[in-house]
């Protein structure tokens, strides 16, 4: 491949990174070191300039382009080697404007830089659960977290976005200019612009009672059942996930926890403090014998999932569940439980309903299902990784009765097609805005939309 004189030189806002370079591996890398992107080029792009750079390379050289910031959800992107992949980590500025509660956002950041930079104005946004996951891909793709039920899907909250198209151009999005755009990066993923700013609304929440309960792991049937059942009729203020957790030897986790097989509850509650004891009382009649609920800054609130913040290996895999009858919760326990001998580190149910059940105006417009189902599994070497495909398949068997044969784009690890990930008419759509901004398909996301003939 030639590589144009120009690029990769110090005093442009892209630096080119090919084979055989001494970052190369780095540049490439996803987020799961167990995802081996191989692209044909990597651009590090500082700024817009780098993208549009990054835009006339790919042209020039019969290249597709896909950007990324962190490297998360990266399974599904498929093999990259016509592709040129463009970092965006360069572009990292945050900046808050309190009183119009809006954050400006560059499309290299992480919702921890973002946590930082909300914490003195007692602000947050639709932050994700894990601290090290881009906002960008997150909020395009969706974004379910801990303000979920109450404020509505993350991609709702996204006002407007600095844009490159696949043709070069640099365009601000938003319901005034480029509404049908603005339409499809509400949820509908990274395929229609490439993405160097986002402006999200902010929401004053500043604390909330939050933490998590933890029982051994033989009493899953009946913790989970008491759950589901607590979740039935529960306000839109609390958001909550019940999980099965083989927690690692880790020292970073606290001794009681360290190395045990739990099941655990996580609560988010953004109701009255003076009333929080009671709504979680039905759960503490349980017994845990780790619990720290209790009140947190909102910001604090990625902490409650324990996501391991550097990068692992990792295989997962994601149901949308309509309902949780006692026969889902037995599937789901002698699949992951107790006894079943899996080696999945984690396999989790996320409460949904509340506003995430309400339309907005987004390609992903509200989700109608009652609950997600996400697992993994640690895959450092073969073994282990035959181990976790394996039962990641049978808890994907165990619980199919009860799917709604859709999946969201940021949970949805296997390349399964976009089709799946929207309603008919949304995805007609998407297509469209597809042939409108990039009839070539020069763009790629992590579940690629092509364009409508």
């Amino acid at each position: 491949m030639r590589v144009p004189p120009s690029i990769g030189r110090d005093d442009l806002p892209g630096a080119l990174r090919l084979p055989g370079h001494p970052s190369w591996d780095a540049a490439r890398s996803a987020f799961n070191l167990a995802v081996d992107q191989r692209p044909a080029a990597v651009l590090m792009a500082s700024g817009p300039g780098g993208v549009v750079e990054a835009i006339a390379y790919a042209r020039e050289h019969g290249l597709r382009v896909a950007a990324q910031s962190t490297g998360h959800g990266a399974a599904p992107m498929g093999p990259l080697d016509r592709t040129l992949l463009v970092r965006t980590a360069g572009m990292s500025a945050v900046r808050v404007d309190p009183v119009a509660r809006v954050a400006h956002v560059g499309a290299g950041v992480t919702w921890a830089q973002v946590q930082t930079a909300l914490a003195p104005h007692g602000l947050a946004a639709l932050a994700g659960t894990s601290a090290t996951v881009g906002v960008a891909g997150y909020v395009l793709g969706g974004g379910v977290g801990w303000l979920a039920r109450r404020h509505g899907l993350a991609s709702s909250s996204l006002r407007a976005a600095d844009v490159v198209t696949a043709a070069g151009e640099r365009l601000r999005v938003d319901v005034a200019s480029q509404p049908a755009l603005l339409w499809a990066l509400r949820g509908g993923g990274g395929s229609f612009a490439l993405v160097t700013a986002l402006e999200l609304d902010l929401f004053p929440v500043s604390t909330v009672q939050g933490g998590v309960l933890f029982w051994p792991l033989d009493r899953a049937p009946e913790v989970l059942r008491a759950w589901r059942d607590w979740t039935t009729d529960l306000p839109d203020d609390l958001t909550s996930v019940g999980r099965l957790l083989r927690l690692p030897p880790a020292p970073e986790l606290p001794e009681p926890l360290r190395g045990q097989d739990v099941v655990a509850v996580e609560i988010a509650d953004l109701g009255a403090a003076e009333d929080a004891d009671a709504r979680v009382a039905p759960l503490r009649a349980l017994a845990p014998f780790v619990d720290t609920f209790g009140p947190m800054p909102a910001t604090a609130l990625h902490d409650l999932h324990m996501d391991p913040p550097v990068a692992v290996p990792a295989a997962g895999d994601h149901l949308l569940l309509r309902d949780l009858p006692d026969e889902a919760l037995d599937a789901l326990v002698a699949a992951a439980g107790a006894g079943s001998g899996s080696p999945l580190l984690s396999a989790e149910l996320r409460h949904l309903g509340g506003a995430l059940a309400r339309p907005v105006d987004g390609a992903l417009d509200r989700i109608d299902a009652a609950y997600a189902l996400y697992a993994v599994g640690m895959t450092g070497h073969p073994d282990a990784t035959t181990a976790v495909a394996s039962h990641l398949a049978a808890l994907r068997t165990a619980m199919t009765p009860w799917s709604t044969g859709r999946e969201l784009l940021t949970f949805s690890e296997q390349p399964t097609g976009p089709q799946n990930l929207f309603a008919p008419e949304a995805f007609r759509r998407l297509q469209a805005v597809k042939a409108a901004y990039d009839p070539d398909g020069l763009l790629r996301g992590n579940h690629d939309v092509v364009a409508a003939r």
